[in-house]
Formats: C-alpha cells, sequence, structure tokens
C-alpha cells in the first residue's frame, strides 16, 4: 500500500471523529436554571420555599432540584435532592440567611446541571440586640422552661417575648409565665403529650421584642433532648435482718420502663459512695454493718432507647438508717474528765483550807496578847492625859478673856453713875 494514499484517509478519519465529539458537546447542554423561587411563613421559624421548574425541557427528562442553605456565607451543608419543588426548613433571624436551588436531569448525562438560583432573608433589627444563649429543658415530660440572656447591645428595658409552635398545634402560642434573675430571662410554658407518642415533634422558639430595632431570633428545639425527670419521692428505708431495703415511687408522666435510677448510699465508716443502677424503683443492701449508719439518696436518668436526653434528675432527700457510733463523745469525755477532776480538786484544796482554818483556829500567843493589851492601856493614859491639858488651857483662854471682858464694861459703868 502507498503510504502517501493513506495520509488523506488519515485526514478524513480525524475530521468525522471531530464533527461527531463537537456533535455531542453541542447536545450536552447546560440545564435552564428553575424560576419563580420565593419563600412564605408557615408557622414561626418556618420558611416554605417554592420555584417553578425549568423551561423548555425535554420529556425525557428525570428532573431533579439541588437545593442548600447558606447562614452568614456559611454553607450549612443541608443539601437535599428531591423531585419536589418546594423545600420547609427552620428559620434564621439572627444573620442573613440565603437559600439557593438548581436542577439536573438525573440518569441523564446528555445535560448538565443548572446554575444556582438563590435568593436570601436578610436579618432585621440592631446587631447585638438579640436574645443569647437560649436554652431550654423539658421538665418531668409536663412543662418546659427556656432561659436566656439579653443582647450585649439590648437596652435594660427590654421587653422580651417568648413565643413557640410545634407540629400539632394550630396557631403558635405566647408564654406568659415570665421571671428575671439576675439579669437572666427565663419562661415557663406546659407541654404535654400523650403517653403513647413515640415520636415527639421539634418545638419552634421565637424570642422577640415589640420594637423593631430589638433582633429576633429563632431556634428549634428536639424536645428528646431537653427531658429531665423529676426527683424520685416517698424514698423509704426498712432493715430486715443484716439487709437493708430501699423503695421510692415512679414517676406518672413518663412511659412504663423509660427510666433507670441511681442509688448512691454512704456508710457513715467509710468515706466512699457507690452509685449503683438499677431498672426497677426498689434495690437492697445485703450484708451490712449493724453498728454503722448508712445514708442513702436517688435519681432519675431518661432511658436512651425512649430519649436522648442525658440530663438527671436533682437528688432526692438523704434518708438514713442505723446507728453509728459516735468516737466524738468518747474523746469529749476522755478530754472532760481530767479537766472536771483536777477543777474539783483545786477547788476542794480551797475549800479545805478554809474548813481548818474554821475547825482548828490558830492560838494566840499569850506575850502578843498581853502586849496588845497594856499598849492599849498606855495609849488610852497618854490620851487622857493629852484630853485633860488640852482641857486646861482652853479653861485658862475662856476665863482669860471673861476678865478682860468684865475690865472692859467697868468703866463705862462707872461714867454712867457720874453723869446721874
Amino acid at each position: 500500500m502507498d503510504p502517501g494514499g493513506a495520509s488523506p484517509r488519515c485526514r478524513l478519519l480525524l475530521a468525522v471523529c471531530w464533527v461527531v465529539a463537537a456533535g455531542t458537546a453541542a447536545e450536552a447542554e447546560v440545564l435552564p436554571p428553575p424560576s419563580n423561587l420565593e419563600y412564605s411563613f408557615i408557622q414561626i421559624c418556618t420558611l416554605n420555599w417554592t420555584w417553578s421548574p425549568p423551561e423548555n425541557i425535554s420529556s425525557s427528562c428525570d428532573l431533579e432540584y439541588s437545593s442548600d442553605i447558606v447562614i452568614g456565607e456559611v454553607p450549612q451543608d443541608k443539601r437535599e435532592w428531591s423531585k419536589s419543588r418546594f423545600r420547609v426548613t427552620d428559620m434564621f433571624l439572627n444573620e442573613e440567611m440565603r437559600f439557593k436551588v438548581r436542577s439536573e436531569c438525573k440518569h441523564n448525562n446528555a445535560s448538565k446541571p443548572s446554575r444556582w438560583v438563590e435568593t436570601s432573608l436578610p436579618p432585621k433589627g440592631i446587631p447585638g440586640t438579640a436574645a443569647v444563649d437560649l436554652s431550654c429543658v423539658w421538665h418531668n415530660l409536663e412543662y418546659m422552661v427556656c432561659t436566656w440572656r439579653p443582647g450585649e447591645n439590648a437596652s435594660s428595658d427590654t421587653n422580651y417575648t417568648l413565643f413557640y409552635w410545634f407540629d400539632g398545634l394550630k396557631k403558635h402560642k405566647k408564654c406568659s409565665n415570665y421571671s428575671v434573675h439576675q439579669g437572666i430571662f427565663g419562661c415557663i410554658f406546659n407541654l404535654t403529650f400523650p403517653k403513647v407518642t413515640n415520636t415527639y415533634p421539634a418545638i419552634s422558639i421565637l424570642i422577640r421584642d415589640d420594637s423593631e430595632e430589638i433582633r429576633p431570633v429563632c431556634a428549634s428545639k428536639n424536645p428528646t433532648t431537653l427531658v429531665k425527670p423529676a426527683t424520685p419521692r416517698q424514698v423509704t428505708l426498712s432493715k430486715i435482718n443484716d439487709e437493708i431495703h430501699v423503695e421510692w415511687s415512679q414517676s406518672d408522666t413518663f412511659p412504663k420502663n423509660c427510666l433507670f435510677y441511681e442509688v448512691e448510699y454512704h456508710n457513715g465508716d467509710l468515706d466512699t459512695a457507690p452509685i449503683i443502677k438499677v431498672e426497677n424503683t426498689s434495690m437492697s443492701i445485703p450484708s451490712v454493718d449493724p453498728n454503722s449508719k448508712y445514708t442513702f439518696k436517688v435519681r432519675a436518668n431518661p432511658k436512651p432507647e425512649c430519649y436522648s436526653s442525658k440530663l438527671y434528675s436533682d437528688w432526692s432527700e438523704e434518708k438514713s438508717i442505723g446507728e453509728k457510733t459516735d468516737s466524738t463523745f468518747y474523746v469529749v469525755l476522755i478530754i472532760a474528765i481530767p479537766l472536771i477532776v483536777a477543777v474539783s480538786t483545786i477547788i476542794l484544796l480551797v475549800y479545805l483550807k478554809r474548813l481548818k482554818i474554821l475547825i482548828l483556829p490558830p492560838i494566840p500567843d499569850p506575850r502578843e496578847i498581853l502586849k496588845r493589851m497594856f499598849g492599849e492601856q498606855n495609849e488610852d493614859s497618854q490620851s487622857c492625859a493629852k484630853d485633860d491639858s488640852l482641857n486646861a488651857y482652853d479653861r485658862l483662854i475662856k476665863e482669860e478673856e471673861i476678865h478682860s471682858l468684865i475690865l472692859t464694861e467697868t468703866p463705862e459703868y462707872a461714867n454712867s453713875e457720874k453723869e446721874n
């Protein structure tokens, strides 16, 4: 075969392949995107996104839609594929929320997915005014307690209001039992379901203020993760021989076999406090020390097959049984007895000394008696002599005064007689 004749054939073959490839590429065109993307509010914190199918789609196209959510420029990785032309999502009011969707022909390589089409829901209110640290607890399947703190930019007179809704309510409800303690807001509302319920709907919670300046906040809570049982009540202890029996009452609001219990007991002579897990409402401790005091308390926790909550109830009031030998009494007694004996001895010695003086008074010395007697007489005689001399002197002075008075009055009397 002439090599020079083969060259036109190769060129022709290459041209044919290029035409086929170009035709195939032309057929694999990009699908048009969905149209009329919009949202509507179903209930509080719940949005319904809807869109229309792309136009001029081949009937052989198995059309599906891919959608995703972006919160504050961060994709939430919640992409879903569906043939439906709507999607219900939770609402995020504290940040900008964007929803995007595109169309694609599944199981068909003749076309490429369309471009993304998106719309957004901008936040309202002043940043930093929304409620923060929202926390809710479902107490004993009877009522829910939600607490939150005010936003850092919220004014002191901000009046937050809580609304809640779940599937089964015709209309959202407003919480009315509010409280404020040390800057923490709280609200309590009743929340009950039939005991036979195996699944529980999500609880949508909206916290906002009547002022448009306060940014609202939404949250969706799975109630099964918030369950906190009530504290076990009517804890009773009984002792039979060397065994202690513990029993308590079961909550009426929980389905049967949906709680397990922890029993902590403490032996007064030991520092450890063992915890025993039981599924019933009673237990026994064998081989107890008859001379020790035992203290018990009980708490409840939901079983994981019923609820996803890891919250324990509060501990019950402690109950005790048995008598513990109080060594402190003996220590005090050992210290007190010698002290009492010592004090009593001192008091007795002082008392005996006084008693000895009363019973056996000291014998006086005769010489001292005579000395005191004569000494007193001398003092009396000297005192008398002194008194006599003083009296004589006084009499002498008085007589001189009388004589001088007589002498003074006599001339005057003589003169008066001469005049007469």
